[in-house]
């Protein structure tokens, strides 16, 4: 299928998986969130969607980014490969009316953002994968029981002059290489240098960084070695690439996504080490300046990411709303 067109059937598709008008197939699979994990069946993934309608009666789903292209390898991936993809990211917005997942609703307006990947078969949904920012949702519904963010929390701007969402065209996938060379850059770290790591090299000075709740948003070299990566390397010293399930490009963006193995040695987002190892989803979404990246959207699930450190943050969020667990 010709990529924009693609992108102009996902769109609608999708849109009327949140609306309930049109339904996946009835073999679909989607790898979500936590507490979601892994769904197989169409009706059960259909039903992710309605757990989201329910919770937001009058929301709409507003893509900030709409991408398509072919799924280029990953010799690391041990796992089949689909293609050609569709990436999104965006948010859900509207009134938080009903629980989510275990989140307590507000009864006020809130902006579930989210970073997605479908792979679509014959004009309907076969595949997808979700990262929809439950650690965001707490922080907004004031619920959040970790640390606060060191990073600025807050809603996520789509790409500066607009342009993410290009329904009826597809562009070049170049910028794709170009965030391979800067990933080997972030993997020459030697252990005790940051410039080790040549980023400048890739980005423009004053770079924005947004990632998920929990961690936050941040500017520049400088405000991503602060407040993002050197608490990472401390916590995730021997981080390591585990391979990824899409790496598309489109015009100026491109997308990776995968998930990152490393063992827990120290503190992270409040909670203390524990010789762990643990892998984390996450998925990037890159928009290039000329030959530099100038915005990086890092949706990540947070969630999962504590339950393997031995943390339920939905336990504590019930406990907190009057729900405590009441045996072992």
């Amino acid at each position: 299928m010709d990529l924009a067109q693609l992108k102009s059937e996902a769109f609608a598709t999708l849109q009327g998986l949140f609306s309930g008008t049109t339904a996946p197939h009835e073999d679909a699979q989607a790898q979500a969130m936590h507490p979601v994990g892994h769904v197989t069946g169409g009706a059960d993934v259909a039903e992710i969607w309605h757990a989201l309608r329910r919770a937001l009666p009058d929301g709409e789903r507003r893509d900030d980014i709409f991408l398509a292209g072919e799924n280029h390898p990953d010799p690391r991936a041990k796992f089949e490969r689909f293609g050609p993809l569709v990436a999104c990211m965006g948010s859900y917005q509207g009134t938080f009316s009903a629980p989510l997942f275990g989140i307590p609703p507000s009864h006020g307006v809130v902006t579930l953002r989210y970073g997605e990947a479908h792979y679509f078969e014959d004009g309907r949904l076969r595949r997808s994968w979700l990262i929809w920012d439950l650690a965001d949702l707490l922080l907004q519904v004031g619920r959040w029981p970790l640390a606060a963010p060191l990073g600025a929390p807050g809603h996520w701007p789509g790409p500066k002059g607009g342009g993410g969402v290009l329904l009826d065209r597809a562009g070049p996938a170049d910028a794709l290489t170009r965030v391979f060379a800067m990933h080997d850059a972030l993997l020459s770290f030697d252990g005790k240098s940051l410039d080790s790591m040549p980023m400048s090299d890739w980005w423009t000075e004053n770079f924005m960084y947004y990632a998920g709740g929990g961690i936050g948003t941040t500017r520049g070299l400088a405000g991503f070695r602060a407040h993002h990566q050197i608490p990472f390397l401390h916590a995730f010293p021997d981080r390591y690439a585990i391979g990824h399930f899409i790496r598309i490009g489109d015009g100026d963006f491109a997308v990776t996504g995968g998930d990152v193995g490393a063992t827990h040695t120290g503190e992270y987002l409040g909670m203390a080490p524990t010789g762990r190892p643990i892998r984390m989803s996450v998925m990037d979404f890159y928009r290039f300046d000329g030959d530099r990246i100038a915005e990086n959207w890092l949706p990540i699930d947070i969630l999962g990411l504590a339950a393997q450190m031995g943390v339920d943050v939905l336990a504590r969020v019930a406990h907190h709303a009057g729900a405590p667990r009441r045996t072992l």
